[in-house]
């Protein structure tokens, strides 16, 4: 007796196919992009404001503010948590970048297809064309999709991230008064 897959997961495995193997790594580079995106909400969420207001009081419980040692260790103290806060946004905006890119890989793969049946059996098979105008298009579409899910929310991480830096510099008191 053959078990059926469920309808999810038979779709997928046919939108694999109709698309070719390049749709297996959008997939992956997706996955990587999203688990940043979200590992980014949680940290800007939980440990960043505790991270800042243990640095917060490290400064304010300091008695010398003014001299040059203390510029330089509150210079270190912003420069630390704005790489933290920075940390692994350049990667989830070069995914973004790969995505498409790895789609037009794709769209390649797929013409190559197409002529390749165009040389072989001529214009008469619409049939194996039409497949590989598939395998040409569905990439293209998933690498720009995927693309454009994490460019919103690399555009406003990129804004929080500049935001909070800005704020926390701010609140950095240089002098004792």
């Amino acid at each position: 007796m053959v078990e059926r897959l469920s309808p999810i997961p038979e779709t997928l495995i046919g939108f694999v196919e109709q698309g070719g193997w390049v749709l297996i790594p959008i997939f992956l580079v997706t996955l990587v992009m999203w688990t940043l995106i979200f590992e980014k909400i949680f940290y800007l969420s939980r440990v960043y404001p505790v991270q800042a207001q243990t640095l917060q009081s490290r400064w304010n419980n300091r008695k010398d503010k003014e001299s040059w040692h203390a510029h330089q260790i509150r210079i270190e103290l912003i420069s630390k948590l704005t790489q933290d806060l920075s940390r692994s946004v350049p990667m989830i905006k070069s995914l973004i970048a790969l995505c498409p890119l790895l789609g037009l890989l794709g769209t390649v793969t797929g013409m190559i297809e197409v002529f390749d049946v165009l040389a072989i059996a001529g214009s008469g098979n619409a049939r194996a064309m039409a497949e590989g105008v598939s395998r040409a298009t569905i990439p293209t579409m998933a690498g720009m999709v995927a693309a454009l899910s994490g460019l919103y929310w690399a555009a406003r991480l990129t804004r929080r991230v500049e935001k909070e830096s800005r704020r926390f510099s701010d609140q950095l008191e240089l002098s004792n008064a």
